[in-house]
């Protein structure tokens, strides 16, 4: 038998994220990559070159974001987390229920709880309309948006007046968040931003690492 072709099935691009970061990168690097590219579609002549959908140029993006911040980047783990983190986990996902303008994934090492967020029109084929206002990338908004949640504004309510009780009450935020989502677990590949990284306040030996995805994929 042939060898079988592995693709890659992007559930969540964030292309805000990707173009400012593409805008950053070392201009020798991106040249390179981008006349990689070019000689790659000159291979499928000039019409079908010219005529490259959408969706291929956003993942030729993607790749370059991701290829440099593998080769010159922060990029670490979701145990060893940089400024930016990759990671595959079983992992429900989807929009927040109590806000379903912020899409969510959740998941947990057994060791570290791990939360992503961003604005659910992200979400390839048919996420949420662009909600008005701060994007749900930005960390005070995605927290704002898992707050919509009862439980986790009491949560966070109580924890307020503590030493450190807002950064504490972020993470036991992302910790109840990943309780409240509901569905089964999927493998998903993602590479995303950090945002918050440190001790659970509710559970002994439990780290909580809350970032933004540049993409979530799904891998079978």
């Amino acid at each position: 038998m042939g060898s079988t072709l592995s693709f890659q099935y992007y559930l969540y691009v964030s292309d805000s994220k990707v173009d400012m970061l593409l805008a950053q990168l070392a201009p020798g690097f991106t040249h390179k990559r981008t006349t990689e590219l070019s000689v790659s579609l000159k291979l499928f002549g000039g019409k079908q070159a010219r005529e490259a959908p959408a969706g291929g140029e956003r993942t030729a993006k993607l790749q370059r974001v991701v290829r440099y911040l593998e080769e010159h980047g922060d990029l670490g783990t979701v145990e060893e987390p940089g400024q930016f983190f990759w990671g595959l986990l079983p992992m429900n996902w989807g929009p927040f229920p109590a806000e379903p303008t912020l899409a969510y994934f959740g998941g947990t090492t057994g060791r570290t709880v791990v939360g992503l967020g961003g604005s659910g029109h992200h979400i390839l084929g048919g996420g949420a309309p662009a909600a008005s206002g701060v994007p749900r990338s930005v960390m005070p908004s995605l927290l704002a948006g898992l707050r919509s949640d009862p439980g986790i504004a009491a949560l966070t309510e109580a924890i307020k007046h503590e030493d450190d009780g807002a950064h504490k009450g972020a993470l036991a935020a992302v910790q109840r968040a990943n309780e409240a989502m509901p569905g089964p677990d999927q493998n998903l590949e993602f590479v995303a931003k950090r945002l918050l990284h440190g001790p659970s306040p509710t559970t002994d030996g439990v780290t909580v690492l809350l970032g933004t995805p540049l993409y979530v994929a799904q891998v079978d």
